[in-house]
């Protein structure tokens, strides 16, 4: 016998069960990477978007290489103590957050804020290709695998190094790594004195080239 649906049916929840998620506002934090950035980094987020938040991949590799890799880069950089020039890219809502922890650094080495969408046309001021390429966070939406291997191939040339590092969320993310490899060079990253921290909560490392 079926069950009777009941007419009328309504549910209330006590918001003492479950409340009301709080609204953050956007707050500056200073970062030094453990005594190995001064001055130390301000970082403006914006919670209200995905991309204006601290992820944990950004953060392992900024560490490891302030810790590590510091030298190495110097020597592969265009300026024997500087970088020639920074490029940060990401989509246009980040774009005035990137613009405004720029200034909010006062950095010594020229750094500009440019939108790149992953399979469009590098902005005409990014060098293609670079010396350094950098990318953290990035693996997160596997539709966009693809466009972000063929940006990663327009800017990748034989004299360019790519340190590439996620947290792995979701099963298909790996699948990311597997393309990755018909297409670049890549070596996990065996250096890092603190891999065996973040390889403990899924993060990633990579060193990507041709």
């Amino acid at each position: 016998m079926p069950a009777r649906r009941s007419e009328g049916l309504s549910i209330s929840i006590n918001e003492e069960l479950v409340p009301p998620t709080a609204c953050k506002s956007p707050s500056t934090t200073s970062i030094d990477f453990e005594g190995l950035l001064e001055p130390p980094l301000l970082l403006q987020d914006d919670p209200k978007e995905c991309g204006g938040q601290l992820w944990p991949g950004g953060m392992v590799l900024a560490k490891y290489l302030l810790g590590t890799k510091m030298t190495e880069l110097q020597a592969l950089s265009l300026h024997p103590v500087q970088p020639s020039c920074i490029y940060l890219t990401d989509l246009p809502p980040i774009l005035p957050l990137l613009q405004h922890n720029i200034a909010l650094n006062r950095s010594r080495t020229a750094t500009t804020a440019h939108v790149l969408e992953w399979g469009s046309l590098i902005p005409v001021p990014v060098p293609s290709p670079p010396d350094i390429l950098l990318a953290a966070d990035c693996v997160y939406f596997e539709p966009a695998f693809p466009l972000l291997l063929q940006t990663m191939q327009e800017v990748i040339s034989s004299d360019t190094i790519c340190y590439f590092c996620f947290k792995k969320r979701r099963r298909a993310d790996m699948r990311f790594v597997k393309m990755a490899r018909k297409l670049f060079e890549v070596r996990d990253v065996e250096d890092d004195p603190d891999k065996e921290a973040w390889s403990r909560e899924g993060i990633h490392l990579y060193v990507h080239d041709i």
